[in-house]
């Protein structure tokens, strides 16, 4: 079966100064699937998603969403591609002083023309498929840490994004927490069809999730496959990497 890929990542480079961050990176990710990046610190993780999310240009090389270049796409066009991905950033970036409803609300009222009612239904629901419906009306700062990435979760998928990128989703997280957000992405990715890209180290979480991986090294990928391949792996690292971290 010919599958068209929603992501292609050709021959990326990323450089910082004279310093080269990432090396001749490709893949593709296909609609639905669960796709995730692994690897040390430093190794060139955060700065493939701010290449894939189209907050870094690459200094060579492309990355297309739905087959638009995100970082070549003419001004005029850009919110069209941005609309089709939300992005959980790692910190959940949740604003302090609006209540749950009010920070899903937001990107609708910033990025539609759609009535205030309407707008209120659907960051409602937005929060009861994160399992939220209880908690419209509190701050972040009154809630734990697990349900304020599962409210950026549902900010994430405000306005209805094929994609959606998580950065380190369980970072800082409980074990119990952190197993409900890997429970969740497997519900969503199921249930909605959305097509997953998750930056993580919690070789737990990447475990219980599976789908695909890519390992980063040094800027470049040294292996790939699920995360059970991954472990088997002829490739040192990788081994030592799922079974020292798990």
């Amino acid at each position: 079966m010919n599958r068209i890929p929603i992501i292609e990542v050709k021959n990326l480079v990323a450089r910082y100064g004279e310093r080269v961050i990432l090396s001749d990176i490709n893949f593709n990710i296909y609609p639905g699937d669960i796709f995730m990046v692994i690897g040390g610190s430093g190794c060139g993780k955060t700065t493939l998603l701010n290449h894939m999310i189209g907050l870094l240009s690459p200094f060579a090389g492309d990355v297309l969403i739905d087959g638009q270049s995100i970082s070549r796409i003419p001004e005029n066009q850009r919110l069209t591609i941005l609309k089709k991905i939300g992005v959980l950033y790692q910190s959940g970036a949740l604003f302090g002083s609006l209540d749950l409803l009010q920070n899903v609300a937001l990107p609708l009222e910033e990025l539609t023309d759609l009535p205030k009612d309407a707008i209120l239904e659907i960051a409602r629901n937005k929060l009861k498929m994160v399992g939220l419906e209880k908690f419209f009306e509190y701050l972040p700062a009154e809630i734990s840490g697990g349900m304020q990435k599962r409210a950026a979760i549902a900010r994430a998928m405000a306005l209805d994004p094929k994609i959606l990128f998580l950065d380190e989703p369980t970072s800082g997280l409980d074990p119990i927490s952190s197993s409900e957000i890997d429970q969740l992405v497997v519900n969503l990715a199921g249930i909605l069809g959305i097509t997953f890209v998750i930056v993580s180290h919690d070789v737990a979480s990447i475990c219980k999730i599976g789908g695909r991986v890519i390992l980063l090294d040094n800027g470049k990928i040294v292996a790939e496959g699920r995360p059970e391949e991954l472990r088997h792996s002829k490739h040192a690292l990788a081994k030592r990497f799922l079974q020292v971290n798990r």
